[in-house]
């Protein structure tokens, strides 16, 4: 380890986390300060997800303009048909 730090340091740059054994024992990570692990959180399913691209988690701020507006369609329609539909089956 000692040997090779600065090409592990570039890999926790690059967002990568590095298991450091002592003979095939697990005894420290070395993370990125923004990895979750480095600040206690346990979802490293999200996090790996996130680094492989597949999804981009929220910053958890919403448009005050959107949750003020109605949702598109008619809301209604769909209801009354949900409620007719309902009917039809408990008729038959």
């Amino acid at each position: 380890m000692k040997n090779q730090l600065s090409r592990y340091l570039s890999f926790v740059r690059r967002g990568e986390s590095v298991r450091i054994l002592d003979r095939s024992t697990p005894v420290a990570m070395l993370v990125p300060l923004s990895h979750p692990a480095a600040e206690g959180s346990s979802d490293a399913a999200l996090v790996q997800l996130e680094r492989k691209g597949l999804i981009r988690r929220g910053t958890g701020r919403m448009d005050r303009a959107i949750l003020d507006r109605d949702p598109p369609g008619e809301s209604a329609g769909v209801l009354q048909a949900l409620l007719e539909e309902r009917d039809q089956v408990l008729r038959a």
